[in-house]
């Protein structure tokens, strides 16, 4: 074997085993119980108390909600409540991003770690059991909640009415 074959092969092992390293993603549901055990209030398959609020409190330990610096994009009609296409971002400099909902009995949905090299566009599918709210919230380094809401419908049936 050349010998500048050898580096470069040798220093690309070192780089490969350093990567995974320097990766790491915390475990919300260890760290934080509280937030994927808050329940929302049903009764006859409709919300009467929402802990979306209780949820956001358990995970960041305020719900005081500053509706800005987030984009959030839903259907106003979901055909399929078993995969409601959910895009959203946000240009704030955050330290993480939640999803929560108000139409299935448990009210967190993800918790996504971020850094500065994270690039904050997401798309997702989420089921919801019936029509209710979205609700955004990104943790900013400056300690303030940004959150962006949106309230859909879901057309039980599929037939969107």
């Amino acid at each position: 074997m050349e010998r500048r074959k050898f580096l470069s092969m040798t220093l690309g092992a070192i780089a490969l085993a350093t990567v995974p390293a320097s990766v790491r993603a915390a475990d919300f549901r260890k760290l934080k119980p509280a937030v994927w055990t808050t329940k929302n209030v049903m009764k006859n398959k409709k919300v009467t108390e929402d802990g979306v609020m209780e949820a956001i409190k358990a995970l960041y330990g305020s719900n005081s909600l500053t509706i800005e610096g987030v984009k959030l994009k839903a259907p106003d009609v979901a055909s399929n409540g078993g995969a409601i296409p959910v895009d959203f971002s946000t240009d704030k400099d955050v330290k993480s991003i939640a999803v929560f909902q108000n139409a299935n009995p448990e009210a967190a949905v993800m918790v996504v770690d971020v850094n500065k090299y994270s690039v904050n566009k997401y798309s997702i599918k989420i089921k919801m059991a019936s029509s209710g709210t979205i609700t955004i919230v990104a943790q900013g380094n400056d300690g303030k909640l940004y959150a962006a809401q949106k309230t859909l419908d879901v057309a039980l049936g599929g037939c969107e009415g």
